[in-house]
């Protein structure tokens, strides 16, 4: 509602607002009046804004001019979306920013309803119109969103007001983390407008969900145990260490220390305590003294000049031989720059330290013998390397888009070897990916599956094992199995042949630039009709096409006719010719289905008799008319003159002009009974003839019938003649019993028709699977003879020559088909491999070709070779390289100069150094270069070793010899010997044998050696050879032996004397227990044969015939399955099909009516009541009519002719009637309106006075009782019928027609047929039957690589895999995919370090020393929980120098032996076990982490100060485990304070991890402890009971002791089980605030809430005691009543009285 008043506008109030429609304060109330009329008028305008107002007044300040000036609205501009219409669609004509877009805007009140643009002011009016930028579907390849990195994570709680930040952090702590999006202009990535990108995919997401982990305190282990008092008088340090386990993460808590000293004393010392050390330092580094230099260089020099002096004079051979000398001898002599070794020489300081660390006079240090501070080192020297040598080709030249990038390396030399410590080489060769250079670049050779043509269908591979055994393999058809090989080929060969005859062309000039071809390059390339050549099939990468797949053998099948007709009359052969009196009758029968073949293949379908007077047209009768007595009379003897027409010899109707040689049919003569003569009925059709033919022994006979319907008067009426008058007999098919037909051969194979051009020609091509390539015409003929029935062949002219048939035919001739097979493949590779002995391995390569056609027809045959091989071409050495070690040089001592001053030194001899040259050579000792060595060859020999010069007073021996060979086990000795050389030959000293022993004896080893089985068995594995060879590229389970006996294998382990491993020759043993094992062959399901068909469930009509199989024996160990079975008789299977029953086979034959017998005789006239009666029988109907009799059940009981039949014998003068003829038809449709008629006509009309009856009868048409509507009924589908001889494939599923009456009988289909009712239905359809399809398999793979190299698990595998799944009810697949054997057990040997010694500074205290590891030979049965044993080195020797695969051997290192009194850290513990940084069971990883540590050792509890820091470090590892950190307690024996500490999931002890809060409280916080049964000590230090327990305080208000309380069961709402709230009393003495006792889940029976008020359950308690107060009150009162006394009720009430149950809901009533 609008408002709109000049005079009220300085009334109104004003309350300001700003642009978006949102109130910026409330009016301000200055003056506490309110003016009356202003109010008023706001309390008028207040019901019309629909909204009170809170003050009504204008400011007391304003003045009048203010006021004027002041525009007070009402309304104001909605510039807020939520008021104004939203921005519309961009519009423009052309793209970009250009377009323009609006909104609607318009004034509004405060309180949001419209009112006029007035009313606003208009300078503050938001725009309604603004540019824009169209966006156009071009525009999405220009645009798209920048998204930033994500932000840090932040809390959650530190973005919410006011929340606190969680105490406990379990797993980790929510986060929100953050991150820029904005749509940017991908050419430059400026910004642009958010609307562009979101136009075409929305935006985004700014934020992500993430953890914060919780920090990660330091864990640390236990504390070693006490090291030994530092010192052994006096007062020392004890120390124990403990090392890092995870190191603190995430802002956790730090480590604590490492060490824990304590302090101790073994006793007083006696006399002073040693306070002086003497000290070793490191050693400096290997310097050359320059005076050795310059006398070095010096006397090469001399030597030089001497020997080109002394060369001078030698004549060229010799100078020759000394220059093939020297050369030979120069790495001996250490002059090649590889070996460029010097030897230097290096000291170290050696003082003497006072326990406070200060230096003092080496006097004061107790005099020994000092140690050596100068000794001869190896200048070290860098590997020197070349620069890198260009990048080598790609290996990928060609384009390939799967994989486009190669490989190319680049190698670099090694110019000098490091020495001493100088840095080791650094890699010499270096490999990155490329792509193909240039932009014309091939492409890459592509391979893809060929298929050789599919073989020829095969249906026994369906049959199963009883259909194997019992079926005829020759007749099999319908659905069977092919198969083909599958092979992998070069798929553009041909292309890249072009390609590649273009580039040499184009090379060598020959192509002409100018000159294009007309065709493009790929249409230009001709492929020859032959295949591919084959390549390996692990070229192939994509699906293997089918190697099998079904097919079909069409069925046969056979010719059906029908039934014989009836025999013909007697014709000519030929009605155009009608000379000669013999002629044939004929019967003929019909085709009834389509045969293979055509009609060729049936049997004869006309058989011919030879008859007499043959005619080809006759008179056929019709019928007679009435008797027409002679000359007027009414009765009497009279004629019939009959009806005829001219027929031919197959019944048809013809031209009566055609008749008119045969003789016409007299008027037959006939008698009308006169009143009182003997009346007789019609004679009956003549029967069915006996015999079809006679002979010499049989004759046709067939006879007629009739009866006496009324006898003659006794005087004046003729006579009734006697019975035998009343019958006739008659000689029938009279002709003899000779049968001639035409019997066919088979017809002969198709060959060439002389008459026509030869054009069959050899198929080089490969046709179509499904075509078979006919080429041209031919002719097939057969034999045609005429036959005698049960006699043979007969001359041709006893057969009619109109039915013979032809012997001759034409035909199509298939082409012949040549053998095609593929080009050989390549050569199978020789790889090249040497034996223990440095041999090579003569192998063989082959290669082969595929038959991917076989010859048909007369084609060209295949080759006899498909597969060749020959012996590989291999070097005559082994590839391969090995260091070669030179002499050791002469030891070298460090200068006299140096030396002379050391004390004892002498100057010739001493300890030295010698050197050696190392070369590398080829496995036949070719000299190779060094950088071969380094990167194939083991680890590099040493080059340098200390060495002794023997002073004259030190004897010098020889080595050790090595042992001598034992000749047996457990039998003698081996010696090993030496010798002294030189002057110690003669010295005395030398040659106590106690002090040089110069001979060394050992027993000869006696190991014996227990063999014994370890591990499982493997699987059942059947030997190669029980493997049947079959051509296809595919086996059929059941072509491979897949079952029988196989054997079994267990590893076999060889143990020494000292349960040492070792190789199984030893036991004598190949490494195998064999065990022979079965493999249970399947057996399919077993059904019997097939029953016969039953008979057809109805006599007429459509019904089914069953046919059944019964189960014999069900399927075991994977056979064939059985298929459904009946699921009532779970062991029948059913075959149903529709069949059809000839409603006329079987029809009822009536004789004639018997003699009159009357009940009331009268003799006289013979005359009156009276029976008939006559035998009705069943007879089989056949073309020629009733032939035999058959049971009476098989005809129609409705249609069965009466019997018997009352009547009246007619009197003589009476009217005799001729029995009624048949009803007429009712009229359709079927009403009571209708009706039909039956009739019958006078045989001897009545006497004077007397009249006939009614000739016609009539009665009404009532439906289903004489009237019947007819219709079709199709019957149910048949199942899938296959051929006799077929097990699946493409069947025929049938159904009938059957005609039905409208009462729901059966009735002869010519009642439908002749109502001319519509039928469309399709009686045939095709189906298929599912094939059974066994599974099938490919052949084993070749056993695999030993899983493991040496060891006690070794496995080996060989796989197969499924071809064919399994189809139908074929043979399932075996579920055993995969088969396995142990390998022979192997000794695993490894080198392996010995543990470091001590740390060794010769012969003083403390300093700077080295200690030493060895690196021995271990051998262990690699189980990993199992034993290492030392053993020879021997063992190891074809092992890399290698531990772990750490190549790098380290024997000995530098090491720090502090001195008496210094506090020093410890050296490095090994690497922690991997860590997971997690949360268990809550899926979060936070990585993974390794750590280690050096604790501080201190030994003078006075230099504790001086300690340096303890140190870790940690380093990120993959594989570690989750664990849980838990606090853990139990008592300590004799002991009330049990014992507290914190575990780790994996039962390692541990400090750190385990949560802050509330560890197990030590029960020594109390005081007293808490001894009393179920009780603890609280964190408030008291004494509390467990739950369920109270407690009961002594007068001194402690723990006396804890007594059980009641259980009150409360089940909450919450919990379906209901949870137990345990109620127990709690201590007066406490606040109620604080209920001390263990944190965790305890529940008390609280009646207040926090806010004091009583909670609903308590009311709910009152309320139920309330009312269970008041049930006992009233059932107590119910039990104290005293009962009323009935009343007497009368006898007769209780006798009418209903009994009355009363239902209580048992439903057992």
């Amino acid at each position: 509602m609008n408002i709109r008043s000049g005079s009220l506008q300085e009334n109104r109030v004003q309350q300001p607002v700003d642009w978006r429609g949102e109130s910026t304060g409330r009016p301000e109330l200055v003056g506490q009046k309110l003016a009356s009329p202003r109010c008023r008028l706001c309390q008028a305008i207040t019901p019309l804004l629909g909204r009170r107002l809170q003050a009504c007044q204008l400011r007391s300040k304003s003045t009048g001019e203010e006021k004027q000036q002041m525009k007070l609205l009402i309304g104001q501009w909605r510039g807020d979306s939520r008021f104004i219409g939203p921005w519309g669609r961009c519009m423009g004509s052309d793209c970009g920013p250009g377009g323009s877009q609006s909104r609607a805007v318009w004034c509004a009140h405060v309180d949001g309803w419209t009112t006029l643009h007035t009313n606003c002011d208009q300078a503050q009016r938001p725009s309604n119109q603004r540019n824009c930028f169209r966006v156009c579907d071009w525009h999405k390849d220009l645009y798209d969103w920048q998204l930033g990195a994500w932000n840090e994570c932040v809390p959650v709680s530190a973005r919410t007001f006011g929340a606190a930040r969680q105490f406990m952090c379990s797993g980790g702590e929510e986060g929100i983390q953050t991150r820029e999006v904005g749509c940017t202009l991908k050419a430059d990535g400026s910004p642009a407008e958010d609307a562009i990108c979101e136009y075409f995919e929305p935006k985004p997401r700014l934020e992500q969900a993430c953890l914060i982990p919780c920090p990660q305190d330091c864990v640390v282990t236990e504390y070693s145990p006490w090291t030994s008092c530092s010192k052994t008088c006096g007062t020392g340090l004890r120390n124990r260490v403990r090392s890092v386990l995870v190191p603190p993460l995430f802002g956790g808590a730090g480590c604590p220390n490492l060490t824990e000293f304590q302090s101790c004393k073994p006793g007083a010392c006696v006399g002073p305590e040693g306070l002086y050390s003497l000290r070793v330092g490191p050693w400096t580094p290997c310097v050359l003294p320059q005076t050795r230099t310059a006398r070095q260089a010096k006397r090469r020099k001399g030597k030089g000049q001497g020997l080109r002096e002394r060369g001078g004079v030698k004549d060229p051979e010799t100078r020759e031989l000394i220059q093939k000398k020297r050369s030979r001898n120069r790495l001996n002599r250490q002059e090649s720059p590889f070996w460029d070794i010097q030897v230097g020489y290096q000291t170290r300081e050696v003082a003497c330290i006072h326990r406070n660390g200060s230096r003092v006079g080496r006097n004061l240090c107790i005099p020994r013998e000092l140690p050596l501070t100068i000794q001869s080192c190896v200048l070290p020297k860098d590997c020197q390397v070349t620069e890198w040598t260009d990048w080598s080709a790609c290996s990928k030249a060609c384009a390939d888009p799967e994989s486009p990038r190669g490989n190319r390396t680049r190698r670099r030399q090694a110019l000098q070897v490091s020495v001493g410590e100088g840095v080791e080489c650094p890699v010499l060769e270096e490999t990155e990916s490329c792509e193909p250079p240039g932009g014309s670049v091939p492409p890459c050779a592509s391979y893809t599956w060929r298929t050789t043509e599919w073989s020829d269908c095969r249906v026994d591979v369906l049959l199963s094992q009883q259909d194997r055994r019992r079926t005829n393999m020759t007749g099999l058809c319908g659905g069977g199995l092919q198969t083909r090989e599958v092979f992998c080929v070069q798929a553009n060969a041909e292309l890249l042949k072009y390609l590649n005859n273009l580039k040499e062309k184009d090379k060598a000039g020959q192509t002409q630039r100018q000159q294009k071809p007309s065709v493009p390059p790929l249409l230009s390339i001709t492929f020859q009709i032959t295949a591919s050549r084959p390549v390996e099939n692990q070229l192939c990468t994509g699906p293997i096409p089918n190697r099998s797949q079904l097919c079909q053998i069409p069925c046969p099948i056979d010719c059906e006719v029908s039934p014989w007709g009836a025999w013909g009359p007697c014709i000519f052969e030929n009605c155009n010719d009608q000379t000669g009196k013999k002629g044939f009758k004929l019967r003929k029968r019909q085709i009834t289905n389509e045969p293979t073949g055509g009609p060729g293949s049936c049997p004869h379908l006309v058989e011919a008799m030879p008859c007499d007077e043959p005619s080809c047209y006759k008179w056929q009768l019709v019928s007679l008319d009435r008797c027409i007595p002679d000359e007027g009379k009414q009765c009497g003897p009279g004629t019939q003159l009959p009806q005829v027409q001219c027929i031919n010899s197959n019944g048809e109707l013809v031209d009566r002009s055609l008749c008119s040689s045969s003789a016409v049919l007299e008027p037959v003569s006939c008698e009308v009974p006169c009143a009182r003569d003997c009346v007789l009925s019609d004679w009956t059709p003549w029967s069915t003839c006996s015999q079809t033919c006679s002979s010499k022994t049989v004759e046709g006979k067939q006879m007629r019938t009739r009866s006496i319907l009324a006898y003659n008067a006794g005087e004046g009426g003729s006579l009734c003649p006697n019975s035998s008058a009343l019958q006739e007999v008659q000689n029938c098919n009279e002709h003899a019993c000779i049968v001639y037909h035409w019997q066919t051969g088979p017809w002969g194979p198709c060959t060439e028709d002389p008459s026509t051009a030869p054009l069959n020609t050899s198929a080089g091509t490969r046709p179509a699977a499904d075509a078979q390539g006919l080429c041209s015409m031919g002719v097939q003929t057969r034999k045609v003879m005429c036959v005698r029935v049960n006699v043979g062949q007969v001359p041709p002219k006893k057969c009619p020559e109109g039915p013979r048939p032809s012997t001759m035919r034409p035909c199509q001739l298939p082409c012949k088909k040549d053998c095609i097979v593929t080009p050989f493949s390549d050569w199978t590779e020789c790889s090249v491999s040497c034996d223990s002995g440095g041999e090579v391995v003569k192998r063989k390569q082959s290669r082969r070709r595929l038959v991917i056609q076989m010859p048909s027809n007369g084609g060209q045959d295949c080759p006899l070779v498909l597969e060749e091989e020959k012996d590989c071409e291999v070097p005559k050495v082994c590839p391969g390289f090995r260091w070669k070690t030179h002499k050791w040089r002469k030891c070298q001592l460090v200068p006299w100069v140096l030396r002379k001053e050391t004390p004892g030194a002498q100057e010739t001899c001493g300890p030295g150094l010698q050197t050696r040259a190392v070369s590398c050579r080829q496995l036949d000792g070719t000299q190779a270069d060094i950088s071969e060595c380094l990167k194939s060859a083991k680890a590099m020999p040493a080059i340098t070793q200390r060495c002794q010069l023997p002073c004259q007073d030190d004897c010098q021996l020889t080595n050790w010899s090595k042992f001598s060979s034992c000749t047996a086990d457990c039998v003698g000795v081996r010696t090993r010997k030496r010798a002294l050389i030189g002057r110690s030959k003669k010295k005395d000293k030398c040659k106590n044998t106690q002090m040089y022993p110069l001979s060394e004896t050992q027993y000869c080893p006696c190991d014996k050696y227990n063999a014994q089985p370890v591990g499982k068995w493997s699987d059942c594995i059947l030997p190669e050879g029980g493997r049947a060879d079959g051509t296809a590229a595919m086996k059929v389970q059941g072509d491979v032996k897949e079952c029988g006996q196989g054997y079994r294998y267990q590893a076999m382990v060889c143990y020494g004397q000292d349960n040492r491993l070792v190789e199984t020759s030893r036991c004598n043993s190949h490494g195998y227990i064999e065990e022979a094992c079965i493999i249970p062959c399947p057996s399919d399901c077993k059904l019997s044969e097939w029953s016969n068909w039953s008979r057809c469930s109805k006599s007429c009509g459509s019904g089914v015939k069953v046919r059944s199989k019964w189960l014999r024996e069900k399927p075991y160990n994977g056979g064939r399955p059985c298929p459904k079975l009946d699921h009532i008789n779970q062991a029948q299977v059913y075959e149903v099909v529709p069949c059809q029953s000839d409603c006329s086979q079987y029809v009822w034959v009536a004789e004639p009516w018997s003699v009159w017998k009357v009940s009331n005789v009268d003799l006289k006239e013979n005359c009156g009541e009276g029976v008939q009666t006559r035998k009705v029988r069943c007879m089989l109907n056949t073309v020629d009519g009733p032939s035999e009799a058959v049971e009476d059940y098989l005809c129609d009981p409705e249609e069965m002719p009466l019997g018997a039949r009352e009547s009246r014998l007619p009197c003589p003068e009476d009217c005799v009637l001729n029995d009624w003829g048949a009803w007429s038809r009712c009229s359709m449709p079927c009403t009571r309106n209708n009706s039909r008629v039956r009739t019958a006509y006078a045989l001897r009309y009545p006497g004077v006075g007397r009249q006939c009856p009614d000739l016609s009868d009539r009665e009404p048409c009532s439906l289903n009782l004489n009237c019947f509507n007819y219709f079709y009924n199709i019957t149910d589908w048949s199942t899938c019928q296959l051929s006799p001889n077929a097990v699946c494939g493409s069947g025929i599923k049938t159904r009938m027609l059957d005609c039905v009456r409208s009462d729901g009988k059966s009735v002869d289909i010519k009642f439908c047929e002749e109502l001319s009712l519509e039928k469309n239905w399709q009686m045939n359809v095709s189906c298929t039957v599912e094939c059974p399809v066994n599974c099938q398999l490919s052949e084993w793979s070749v056993w695999s690589e030993c899983s493991q190299t040496c060891g006690l698990e070794g496995k080996m595998q060989r796989q197969r895999s499924v071809v064919q799944a399994s189809q139908g009810d074929g043979r399932p697949c075996p579920s055993q995919m995969e088969q396995w054997k142990p390998c022979p057990v192997r000794p695993c040997y490894r080198w392996q370090y010995s543990p470091w010694s001590e740390c060794r500074v010769e012969s003083v205290v403390c300093g700077h020393g080295t200690r030493y590891r060895n690196l021995s030979c271990f051998v262990s049965d690699g189980s990993g929980d199992g034993e290492s044993s030392l053993v020879d080195e021997e063992l190891c020797s074809s092992l890399e120098l290698a531990v772990n695969g750490d190549k790098k051997i380290i024997l000995k290192e530098a090491c720090t032996l502090p001195c008496p009194g210094e506090c020093y850290l410890m050296e490095w513990s090994d690497w922690s076990s991997c860590v997971n940084i997690c949360v268990k069971g809550a899926g979060v990883d936070f990585g993974s982490v390794q750590v280690r540590s050096r604790a501080v050792l201190a030994q003078e509890p006075e230099n504790l100060q001086l300690c340096p820091d303890q140190a870790w470090e940690s380093q990120p590892c993959t594989g570690g485990e989750c664990f849980e950190y838990k606090w853990f307690s139990s008592s300590r024996p004799n002991s009330s304070r049990p014992v507290v500490w914190c575990q780790r999931s994996d039962g390692l002890n541990v400090t750190g991890g385990c949560p802050a809060m509330n560890p197990p409280v030590d029960n020594s916080s109390c005081d007293p402890p808490c001894l009393m049964t179920k009780s603890f000590c609280s964190e408030a230090g008291m004494c509390m009971c467990d739950e369920g327990f109270t407690e009961v305080l002594s007068p001194a208000g402690q723990l006396d002791q804890c007594a059980p309380i009641p259980v009150l069961e409360i089940p909450t709402a919450g919990d379906k089980k209901g949870d137990v709230k345990t109620s127990r009393a709690i201590n007066p003495t406490l606040p109620t605030t604080i209920q001390p006792g263990r944190t965790g889940r305890t529940w008390y029976l609280q009646p207040y809430g926090p806010d004091g008020k009583l909670k609903m359950w308590v009311y709910g308690v009152a309320a139920g005691a309330f009312v269970l107060l008041i049930f006992i009150v009233s059932m107590i009162y119910l039990a104290c009543k005293k009962p009323k006394r009935p009343q007497r009720q009368r006898q007769q009430n209780n006798r009418l009285k209903p009994l009355t149950l009363a239902y209580d809901g048992d439903t057992d009533m």
